[in-house]
């Protein structure tokens, strides 16, 4: 367990994968966090079992803890749909580019991924982790928030102390939740789901595998090491939500697929799934994250990763302003630019369980017959191969400035992440790592008197980088580091951009395209959610990443 004789800033409730992925962005930003989970130790339930290429790339931003995370994964490759009597449809694998930095779609075993974030923990002194403990209570304040803590069972202690946020990563039953009382909006469905997680199975495709067989809908995700997750729609009276199922409907569910035995089920209970959304994400110092915030069927596979967005959306902005470079305004974007977007998860996830995993053998039928025919076109095999019916992960009210011009399709979108050729002796780097963890502010072909045109004041403190196009080699400047194209991405994304500025987010997100004529509006924009007055200072990336750099706006 980590430990830290500082007060702590922020209470997390809650180490599931929301909560651990939280302690981890605050504290590899210098936040001192208290972390508490009710249970005695992680979980042992196998939920979640996919993690996108943004979810790693979030990883990866706490202190590279991607490369901690991948030896429990399968670096996967999407989907496969099947039809009706087992016919291929499509297979949904991305663009295949890896355009993010990470693998499109990446099975795991939640248990497993839960053990090795709470293990390195250990490396974050400013973040303590007590199991075993939960909130009974808090107690809002202008200047902070008064929190009730049991340690052990019913007759444990009980220790109070202040804290300047709270973070309820608790949950569907969320206790910080309930006792904000915010409600949740929304539909639950009666459809009964069994999951069946199995041993020594011989499955090994990376990929999953829905199959939409209208008589017996069917989910399989092969895992790591002989694991295998099978999920069947169940017909009524089968079995009630929440309870194990008798062992001889897992053995005659899997009966198609493979032979069991009692030891080689690892877990096996019924669930019915929710489509729910928080009231509101903020109630003044608390915030809520995860299934707390949301809850959605898990046919779209973003449950556990619309919790990792969550996550990275706020907690830099918790760290800039604890530290004092970004006003309580900042935070309000949470609920403005995470709604919309989980919002739209949701609902996919609803359509694709009507639509992929419909009972109806006539609307199955037409569903097969729409796919194929929509395969036959180079635009349709796109639209579904890429899944480009994903929702559109665009922010476009909140610490974004969308400005006429080139490079506006960019703003408010994650800034992709090719590999560049960076530093003296040209070495392969994932941009990221140049980038480090603040604010960054990209120069396209920019010259030194492009740079000396930025406004003296009104941009973020920011890591400044100069892009160098057309197979041009990179250089450091004074005060700016350089990288260059390494394999055509880098100038595919900054095409039509030659002399003008990429803001980047620390969540990597674009907040602004401009050329040093429009610095000074942008500038003025952000400036709603600034402290103080901010400057054009700009310091230069280290080739590797540093935890306690910052690079945050001020």
């Amino acid at each position: 367990m980590s430990t830290t004789s500082a007060a702590p800033q922020v209470l997390v409730v809650g180490a599931g994968p929301t909560g651990l992925t939280a302690a981890h962005l605050l504290g590899s930003r210098g936040v001192r966090v208290l972390l508490v989970e009710r249970n005695a130790t992680t979980s042992d339930d196998a939920k979640a079992i996919s993690l996108d290429d943004e979810s790693l790339r979030t990883l990866q931003s706490a202190g590279g803890l991607d490369e901690a995370v991948y030896p429990i994964l399968v670096p996967g490759t999407g989907t496969r749909y099947f039809g009706v009597g087992g016919r291929p449809l499509v297979h949904a694998r991305g663009t295949g580019d890896q355009r993010y930095g990470h693998p499109f779609k990446n099975p795991f075993a939640q248990p497993d991924l839960e053990r090795v974030l709470r293990e390195q923990l250990r490396l974050l002194p400013g973040v303590d982790v007590r199991f075993g403990t939960r909130l009974t209570a808090l107690g809002r304040h202008p200047d902070r928030v008064r929190v009730s803590l049991r340690a052990g069972g019913e007759d444990g202690p009980v220790e109070e102390l202040d804290v300047s946020y709270v973070l309820g990563c608790d949950g569907g039953r969320s206790t910080v939740r309930d006792l904000l009382s915010i409600p949740m909006r929304g539909r639950s469905f009666p459809d009964v789901w069994l999951v069946i997680d199995t041993f020594e199975d011989s499955h090994d495709q990376r990929y999953g595998m829905h199959h939409g067989d209208p008589d017996r809908p069917v989910v399989i995700v092969p895992g790591q090491g002989g694991r295998c997750r099978y999920e069947f729609r169940l017909e009524p009276g089968e079995c009630e939500p929440g309870t194990s199922p008798p062992f001889a409907l897992v053995r005659g569910l899997l009966a198609p697929y493979r032979e069991i035995t009692p030891e080689q089920v690892e877990r096996a209970v019924a669930y019915s799934f929710h489509a729910l959304l928080a009231e509101r994400l903020r109630e003044d110092r608390c915030f809520l994250l995860g299934d707390a915030a949301h809850m959605m069927p898990p046919f779209a596979g973003q449950g556990l990763n619309s919790g990792v967005r969550d996550a990275a959306n706020l907690c830099w902005k918790l760290a800039d302003v604890l530290a004092g470079r970004a006003d309580d305004a900042l935070l309000d974007t949470y609920d403005t630019e995470r709604r919309p977007h989980a919002r739209a998860v949701i609902d996919l996830s609803v359509r694709l369980g009507r639509v992929v995993m419909t009972t109806s053998r006539p609307r199955a039928l037409l569903r097969d017959l729409l796919v194929r025919t929509a395969m036959r076109t180079p635009p349709g095999r796109r639209y579904l191969t890429e899944m480009r019916y994903r929702p559109d992960t665009r922010v476009r009210t909140g610490a974004v400035v969308p400005l006429d011009g080139p490079g506006r399709e960019l703003v408010g979108t994650p800034l992709p992440q090719p590999r560049v050729l960076h530093g003296p002796h040209h070495r392969l780097t994932r941009l990221d790592d140049v980038l480090g963890q603040g604010w960054s502010l990209l120069g396209i072909g920019t010259t030194d008197a492009d740079w000396a045109a930025l406004p003296p004041a009104g941009l973020p403190d920011a890591t400044a980088v100069d892009v160098f196009l057309d197979d041009r080699t990179a250089r450091d400047r004074a005060g700016r580091t350089g990288i260059a194209d390494a394999d055509g991405r880098l100038d595919a994304l900054f095409a039509g951009l030659t002399g003008s500025f990429v803001l980047v987010r620390p969540d990597r997100l674009v907040s602004a395209v401009f050329t040093p004529a429009l610095a000074a509006y942008a500038g003025a924009e952000l400036r709603h959610y600034a402290a103080r007055p901010l400057t054009a200072t700009v310091t230069v990336a280290e080739p590797e990443f540093q935890p306690d750099s910052q690079g945050v706006p001020r």
